[in-house]
């Protein structure tokens, strides 16, 4: 309950709120690196090796035992998802690591991405935890169109917590631009 009070404080003016039985999406502006959550997932390269944007963030704020434990995991696979302990992220326990696909305009580009959103989302469930905060995954140098990366990211989670949740979970969409911000929003 902390967490979500810390959360909302920290993203005032930019909040956006839809409910889903017991859960929870939110939209906000920020940087996911900051969230007060149990996992945040990581926009990651399929060497999970730290790399630009979010990816790069995540590794620097996390600490080198990250690439240690990444390295260990021996990469990961376009709509899959990995996951480590969240080590210098004091504000997390846990990162979630997930492949976003390089936008090519294909119908497979849709299926993976929604398969990076519902395999961070299981990990998270799998582990018991009851938040999560996304940053908007190959809607940047993977060149993902913003309003069809939006769109998919709130369909996948809505039909998670709709369909698989097992228990109640937040689920943070965390917008780094306010053009990312307004893509989601008109989604919702």
């Amino acid at each position: 309950m902390e967490e979500r009070k810390w959360n909302l404080a920290y993203a005032q003016s930019s909040l956006r709120v839809e409910q889903h039985g017991a859960s929870d999406i939110y939209l906000l502006i920020g940087n996911v690196v900051d969230m007060h959550v149990d996992a945040i997932v990581n926009a990651a390269n399929k060497a999970l090796i730290g790399g630009a944007g979010v990816d790069g963030a995540i590794h620097r704020a996390a600490g080198p035992k990250l690439d240690e434990a990444c390295r260990k995991l021996h990469g990961c696979e376009t709509g899959e998802a990995k996951i480590t302990p969240a080590f210098n992220l004091k504000t997390a326990k846990a990162i979630i690591h997930t492949v976003g696909p390089v936008y090519q305009g294909k119908a497979q580009d849709a299926i993976d991405l929604t398969n990076c959103y519902r395999h961070a989302l299981l990990l998270a469930q799998e582990k018991g935890y009851s938040s999560i905060a996304f940053p908007c995954i190959s809607a940047g140098v993977y060149g993902y169109p913003i309003m069809e990366a939006a769109r998919i990211a709130l369909t996948s989670v809505r039909e998670f917590l709709t369909a698989e949740a097992k228990r109640p979970m937040d689920v943070y969409l965390v917008c780094f631009k306010a053009t990312e911000y307004e893509a989601y929003r008109q989604q919702m």
